[in-house]
Formats: C-alpha cells, structure tokens, sequence
C-alpha cells in the first residue's frame, strides 16, 4: 500500500478486493462504540502517535482512500505512522485474490462472499485495546461487552474536541496498570476480568508484552506465549492473533458469533467438532472465513 504525503493529508488507491463501505457497516454496528465515528462515507478516528494525539478523517472517492489530518498537526514520520495504522487496520497490504478463489468452490462462504464482496477483516491494530477488548467480551453479549468498553474510556482515556464533538483515544497501559480491580469492578467487570486486564497493563506497562517484539513471532510461538498469560485462553489468543497480527490462519473457532452464523446457514446449530470439520476448506484462510460470518450475522 503506496501512500502519497500531501501534507495536511495523504492518499492512496484501493487495492483490488477492497469496498470501503462494507468496512463502515461493520464499524457501525454498535451505537455504543465511541473509538471511531461514521458519519455518511467519511470515518473519523482519534489515535496516540509517539505520545501525540492526532484526529483524522478517512474516506474514500472514485478508488482512493484519502486521509486527513483535522488535529494534532503530525510531522512526516508521525504522518506516516497514521498511514500505517490506517493499512493495518483495514488489512490493505494482503493479496486476498487466493481467498475469494477459495470462497468460490465452498457452499458456505460463496454466498457470503458475493453477498459482501470487498469487506476485509477490520482489525485492531494496537496490541494493548485488542487483549482488552477480547477480555472484557469473554462469555458475555456484545452489547455489554460495549457497554464495558465504553466505561472503561470514558473513565481512563482522554478525548480531543473538534468542532463541537468528543474523540476518544483508548487509555494507556500506564494509567490502567496502576489502577485497582475496586475501581474496575465499579464499572461492573467482574473481579477475575479486571484483575487480567490489570495484569495486561502492568506486563506492558513494564516492557514483558512489547507488540514490536511479538510481530516477529509465527503463530504457533506467539499462540502459546498469548496462552501462557493469565487470563488469556484459546478464543482470546485467536481473537488477539487475528485482529491484532493480521493472521489470516486465525481461528476463534469458540466464538459465538461463527456459531450463531452457521446456524443460520445450516438451518442447525453445528457443534465445535463440526465446525472444524466444514473449515477443513478454509485452511490457511479463516480469519477471512470469521470476518464474513460475522459480517453476516451483523
């Protein structure tokens, strides 16, 4: 993904397999969520580069993703780093071509693929907010996972105010590592989630959880070095290793919300053992298999 330095703002083309607007519905589809904004075909995002907080916009016209700055006035690098965040978290850089081919000869991702084509995984490209998230959505509804992600923001991060609005960045490791599990239990998590989030923050906080160092393990290493936390078991690991380190070959094969897809195209509710069985075709692939169920069943 070649971006072009602009100044005030950057651009870049599309690459193929790409739709911008499948990406906004899926980022819509909780009332809750205070991290982002859409508003029409324009997505507005607030981010911590090098200890500076920085607003920009993203859209996208006539295959070009433009992306500007509206606050923070970033330098080159910093600019760049925001260009960076922008590729990974719509996963811009990866040939997805081989996973459409695929989709095509499978029963259940062809419909899905023609029914959402150009979605590509949403991730969430900082290491700190993806264990969080996944931890405080373990064996709960989506809805009160937002619930307890919007707390947790409102109280421990900070915004900036743009035109009469509030954008939230998600807190950092430091603040929470020094927090208690009281004050995280009185935004209703329960005790063993706030003492694994704290235990997170402080593992961070300290340098013993360093994403930089992490994304240069494969992912059996960094399954088991996820697994070996507290707090931190299969789902989690699969989650974290899919929306976080982009791997394709990611599989929360647990998650509710692969299981409540399936149902629907089945007709039956399918056990674990089954659904394993069906993504026999999906090797190498099912982190994009999960993106479109949950797509489907959004």
């Amino acid at each position: 993904m070649e971006w072009v330095d602009k100044q005030t703002y950057m651009e870049a083309s599309c690459p193929s397999h790409f739709q911008f607007d499948e990406s906004l519905v899926f980022l819509k589809r909780s009332d809750q969520e205070l991290l982002h904004r859409v508003e029409g075909r324009t997505l507005y995002k607030a981010l911590t580069i090098d200890n500076q907080a920085v607003l920009f916009s993203l859209a996208e016209e006539e295959g070009t993703l433009i992306l500007q700055f509206l606050k923070g006035n970033p330098d080159k690098m910093n600019r760049e780093l925001v260009a960076d965040y922008v590729t990974k978290w719509f996963d811009l850089n990866r040939d997805i071509a081989p996973f459409y081919r695929l989709a095509l000869y499978d029963e259940y991702l062809k419909p899905l693929v023609e029914r959402y084509s150009g979605l590509r995984i949403v991730g969430i490209p900082d290491l700190f907010e993806a264990l969080v998230w996944a931890i405080a959505g373990q064996q709960i509804n989506l809805s009160f996972a937002y619930t307890l992600k919007r707390r947790l923001v409102e109280h421990f991060g900070a915004k900036i105010e743009w035109e009469g609005e509030a954008y939230w960045l998600f807190p950092q490791p430091e603040i929470l590592a020094d927090c208690t599990t009281e004050t995280l239990r009185e935004l209703q998590f329960s005790s063993r989630k706030a003492e694994y989030i704290l235990g997170v923050a402080k593992m961070m906080r300290d340098g013993l959880l360093q994403q930089t160092e992490l994304e240069k393990k494969n992912y059996q290493t960094l399954k088991k070095e996820l697994l070996s936390i507290r707090g931190i078991g299969a789902w989690t690991a699969d989650y974290v290793l899919m929306k976080s380190f982009r791997f394709q070959n990611a599989f929360p094969i647990a998650d509710a919300g692969i299981h409540n897809a399936l149902k629907e195209l089945l007709g039956w509710k399918p056990t674990v053992e089954e659904i394993a069985s069906i993504a026999n075709n999906w090797a190498g692939w099912e982190a994009y298999a999960t993106m479109y169920l949950w797509r489907s069943n959004a």
